[in-house]
């Protein structure tokens, strides 16, 4: 094709919105100046950003009969699409001013990542899950969980800025929107019971169905899957025992998202019954 396809143009669109709300919220932070205004232009980017990557990710969805989860690029999208419906879902309830600039940088990160890598979208699957709703919820939400992590690995990235600038007396505009280090604490903690709980409830959904099929089942997605389920669920009861707390578990945070991205190569791992289609079939 000559012409750039409509869903990839309305991605590339919901990537400069969400760079320019950071951009945005970055001189708000500089200029000292967080105002009811100033969140009301950050929230309006990341709502139409929001709505393009939506209508964008449907028209692939269209196109391949289910959930757009075939391929690398495809996955890194959804993750960066669900940390922004968790943002508009959770953000008000937490109350954190800053959340909404570092999920800008977080999902344009992903977002521009994906999209300057051809051969992450160099093929896809089509029929992907077989036409089974369960297998596709499966999927959805195990993905979808993703989103909750990243939040958690975001307010765990607040927690260590938080924490930094308390131990080097560095008491800057940063420190000054930022919620207490406590408060970050009971937050992540939070993001990582809801994250686990979707992860959960993924694996128990594609398990009613595996039970019956077990040749469906593919190992290295179901090992992956597992492994970051039991690594969350580990740090959710140390968390809940008091054993990892504060820094401490703000680090973990961070560093179990980092490994759990690395996961998600093996989750575009085609089934050989697949059709296989170009971009731009």
């Amino acid at each position: 094709m000559n012409s750039l396809p409509l869903d990839r143009a309305l991605l590339w669109l919901a990537a400069l919105l969400y760079l320019a709300g950071f951009a945005t919220g970055c001189v708000t932070l500089v200029q000292s100046r967080q105002s009811p205004g100033s969140r009301l232009v950050l929230n309006f980017l990341l709502a139409t950003g929001l709505l393009l990557q939506t209508v964008g990710l449907h028209i692939r969805g269209m196109a391949v009969g289910g959930c757009p989860l075939g391929n690398k690029f495809e996955i890194i999208q959804f993750v960066a699409w669900s940390g922004i419906v968790l943002y508009f879902v959770v953000g008000p309830a937490f109350r954190v001013s800053l959340l909404g600039l570092f999920t800008a940088g977080y999902a344009a990160s992903l977002a521009f990542l994906s999209l300057i890598i051809p051969a992450w979208d160099a093929t896809r699957g089509e029929h992907l899950f077989g036409k089974n709703p369960w297998i596709e919820l499966h999927a959805a939400l195990a993905v979808f969980s993703y989103g909750a992590f990243g939040l958690l690995a975001l307010t765990s990235i607040m927690h260590l800025l938080q924490n930094w600038s308390l131990k080097h007396k560095r008491l800057n505009n940063l420190f000054w929107f930022l919620p207490s280090v406590v408060q970050l604490d009971q937050i992540n903690f939070r993001l990582l019971l809801a994250g686990e709980t979707l992860l959960t409830v993924s694996l128990a959904v594609g398990a009613a169905w595996w039970l019956r099929d077990i040749a469906s089942v593919n190992g290295p997605k179901l090992a992956a899957t597992i492994t970051v389920w039991l690594a969350y669920g580990i740090a959710l009861g140390l968390r809940w025992r008091h054993r990892l707390v504060s820094a401490r578990f703000a680090w973990v945070c961070l560093v179990m998202f980092a490994l759990a991205l690395l996961a998600l190569g093996t989750l575009n791992t085609s089934r050989p019954h697949e059709v296989i289609l170009t971009p731009d079939r």
